[in-house]
């Protein structure tokens, strides 16, 4: 039997964290140039690179189609459609080729028990509250944005093995317009398996996706969400089964 997931609309929570509500604390740092922490970041991002490649091939088995668009490309912001709970962790690196990526993640996850206090090493941005917290949020984008991906999920929510593409957030598309940093995206679709009872995932990469440069910062924004958005139902057509149930609650 199929699972179902009930939700109120596209801004609902199907998956909460243990800690929701989340606190970012007063010292929180979104740039750490700490020698020993940039060090041991790296070790543990070796370590999770590892066990990333085990469970994406043997656990997921992805599939990544037309990479080569991100050939030589080392700064650039990827937008990718939120469905895996812990694979949209893991699947990213091997989108970028090898590039590690920096994540724009909501402060939710760093509740999550032992592996939420880890993910800033690991190259989370969280997104804060307030306008204080947002200034140094934004010069944590710019300065890992200068030598790595920026990976932006804007459709907020995580939805596990949903088929279809929800409704973006456009603000997530002014962070790339500001930074004036191309854009691509990369779309999960699932596919039946004929081994395994779970559906095989194909990730499809695009891009870059340009705008006109004689628009305001919010029109570029909002015309390059929508451009993203119809390229991403395109591909999503390509799933072919659907794993799992999505019914909106009557109300």
């Amino acid at each position: 039997m199929k699972k179902i997931y009930y939700y109120d609309d596209f801004d609902s929570d199907v998956v909460k964290s243990k800690n929701q509500d989340y606190v970012l604390k007063d010292n929180y740092k979104w740039i750490n140039k700490n020698v020993f922490y940039v060090i041991w970041s790296y070790v543990i991002y070796g370590i999770f690179l590892i066990i990333s490649f085990v469970y994406i091939k043997l656990f997921l088995h992805v599939r990544i189609k037309n990479r080569k668009v991100l050939k030589n490309k080392k700064n650039y912001y990827l937008y990718i459609n939120h469905t895996q709970e812990i694979g949209d962790a893991f699947i990213p690196p091997f989108i970028t080729r090898y590039k590690r990526p920096y994540y724009v993640v909501n402060k939710a996850n760093l509740g999550i028990p032992v592996l939420g206090k880890l993910l800033p090493t690991l190259g989370a941005l969280v997104i804060p509250d307030g306008v204080h917290n947002m200034v140094k949020f934004r010069e944590a984008l710019k300065y890992y944005g200068k030598r790595h991906p920026i990976i932006i999920y804007p459709e907020a929510h995580v939805w596990p093995y949903y088929t279809k593409i929800r409704p973006f957030k456009n603000s997530a598309f002014q962070l790339a317009v500001e930074d004036e940093k191309e854009v691509y995206s990369a779309t999960t679709t699932y596919k039946k398996s004929k081994i395994f009872k779970k559906p095989k995932i194909v990730v499809y990469v695009d891009g870059p996706f340009y705008v006109d440069n004689s628009l305001t910062k919010k029109e570029k924004s909002n015309t390059l969400a929508k451009i993203v958005r119809d390229k991403m139902i395109e591909r999503s057509k390509m799933s072919n089964v659907e794993y799992v149930i999505y019914k909106k609650k009557d109300n």
